[in-house]
């Protein structure tokens, strides 16, 4: 049985303007996805510059250019080398937890304060690297900056935005992670060109996106949730009426003290987690970031450069390629902010999907046919090497458009206040231990399985889209305080819900009268 998606009809509409000022905080908060964008893009660029392999990993260097006969598929395979991008997302780990408490007990602003502040140690401990422990040394400051970011500007943006608009706006975190990494792949493409030290300054430009998320967490706002969470409650009704451009904000407000006053009474927010009602929130914090993984995304964000210069481009050649999917990856995630509010989740989720895996078969068919298992390509067509990059383009596309932005939108969007931060550390952690265990092993997976490898994120495509047919309900346009009303209406997971914990029922007129549920 499909799940269920659900349209407010007639239930809990809070009014609210997409006003001015809650558009330009949105817009300045989304910013801090430029940091993880940036670091994502400048990551792969890096390791394809010779002059940085031959300083800090020359046996890939000579891997490269010396031997010749090296198969392609596993020109890059080297732990050390992967272990400098793939440092930073342990270190985002580590940070997720002990921002989860910050956010919470101190507000999102601080905890993004902290993610700028300590992403520019790490930039400029990178662009002055002398030799690996320092670059490790700044990815593990970089990680921790990712960390906190990450954890509080989706929460924050939710939280922000009119429940009507909140789709939209959250997806702008997104958006700023795909300019981001749009940015630094132009930037290395220029900076290649610079003779031997063109990659300390792809490295130091960190500190402009580092900069940025610094400046502008001093000069937001709180959200009102965050405000009433810890008992200024004058202040926040001031903010609720400015950012909702109107004095009716009453009946809003008063629930988010009552979210507030039943957050108060969970001490350890953790432990609860495990209790039976939050098994749905539970089960999307750990599926959601776990499957965004692999799609295989970060496979080709990371490794673009590189992976296109083992498909027969040349070192110029394969940076512009990676521009080229990173202008693909913006417009895809503009696409996805304008139709979001209105399609709703599930459909970008399940088309997205769809697309994704029809790509992935068609990358592993070309390359498969012309490198074979020896990974020896011989002479490559312009044209093959065309219609290869076309395909990854469709593919990139399909995931700005879907499990790009979704992956941070709907569980920030899904949590009540009472777990909502330890949650989102979960959903942060998740992610990034598999963000870590993709780009550990992806050179490693690339030698052994060969083309194959896109054929083993394809299949996980297929899971992950079977998983929201049937267990994602709808979240458009539902008041995130009464998200609860979701799950207990929705064919399985609504077993767990027990009828206490719902809204007032003079409120929310559940089934068919309050939340229509229609088939997707």
């Amino acid at each position: 049985m499909p799940a269920a998606g659900f349209v407010p009809r007639g239930g809990k509409e809070y009014p609210g303007n997409l006003t001015p000022y809650v558009t330009v905080t949105c817009v300045v908060a989304a910013m801090g996805g430029l940091i993880f964008g940036y670091d994502i893009g400048i990551s792969g660029g890096v390791t394809s510059m010779a002059p940085f392999l031959k300083k800090f990993f020359p046996s890939v260097y000579r891997k490269e250019v010396e031997d010749t006969s090296t198969n392609q598929y596993c020109k890059f395979d080297s732990q050390k080398l992967t272990m400098f991008t793939s440092s930073l997302y342990l270190a985002a780990l580590l940070a997720s937890t002990v921002a989860s408490y910050i956010t919470r007990k101190l507000g999102r602003r601080l905890s993004m304060l902290l993610g700028g502040v300590l992403f520019c140690a790490g930039a400029i401990i990178n662009a002055a690297a002398k030799d690996v422990a320092m670059l490790i040394i700044g990815r593990i400051l970089l990680g921790f900056g990712v960390g906190f970011a990450n954890q509080s500007v989706p929460l924050y943006l939710s939280e922000m935005a009119p429940y009507k608009y909140r789709g939209s706006l959250n997806i702008g975190f997104q958006l700023s992670i795909t300019i981001g990494i749009l940015v630094a792949n132009i930037l290395n493409y220029f900076f290649a060109k610079v003779s031997n030290w063109g990659w300390r300054l792809s490295l130091g430009g960190a500190m402009v996106p580092a900069l940025i998320i610094t400046v502008g967490s001093l000069l937001l706002p709180d959200t009102p949730n965050s405000l009433i969470e810890r008992g200024n409650h004058e202040e926040a009704i001031a903010k609720l009426k400015r950012i909702r451009g109107m004095d009716d904000v009453g009946e809003e407000y008063n629930d988010l003290v009552a979210a507030s006053e039943m957050s108060k009474q969970v001490e350890h927010p953790w432990s609860n987690l495990l209790q039976r009602k939050y098994r749905p929130h539970l089960t999307m914090a750990i599926a959601i970031p776990f499957f965004q993984q692999l799609t295989g995304i970060n496979v080709i964000m990371f490794y673009a450069p590189v992976l296109f210069k083992t498909i027969g481009f040349g070192s110029n050649a394969s940076l512009m390629s990676a521009v080229i999917t990173g202008i693909v990856n913006v417009l895809a995630t503009l696409v996805s902010i304008g139709v979001v509010d209105r399609w709703g989740r599930r459909i970008l989720f399940l088309e997205g999907g769809i697309q994704m895996l029809i790509c992935q078969i068609a990358v592993a068919i070309f390359i498969g046919v012309k490198f074979g298992v020896n990974g020896e390509p011989g002479d490559l067509p312009k044209w093959y090497a065309v219609v290869v990059v076309i395909f990854i383009c469709c593919y990139v596309a399909a995931f700005a458009w879907s499990w790009g932005p979704l992956g941070w939108l709907v569980p920030s969007e899904i949590f009540p206040l009472e777990i909502r931060s330890a949650a989102q550390s979960i959903n942060v952690s998740v992610n990034m231990i598999f963000t870590f265990a993709v780009a550990q092993v992806f050179l490693t997976m690339l030698c052994h399985l060969k083309f194959g490898l896109f054929l083993f994120f394809a299949f996980f495509v297929v899971i992950m889209t079977i998983f929201v047919y049937f267990l994602l309900p709808e979240t458009r346009g539902v008041p995130i305080e009464e998200m609860a009303i979701v799950w207990k209406n929705h064919p399985f997971w609504g077993r767990f819900m027990p009828d206490d914990d719902l809204p007032s029922k003079a409120n929310i007129e559940m089934e068919k009268n309050g939340y229509a549920t229609k088939t997707v």
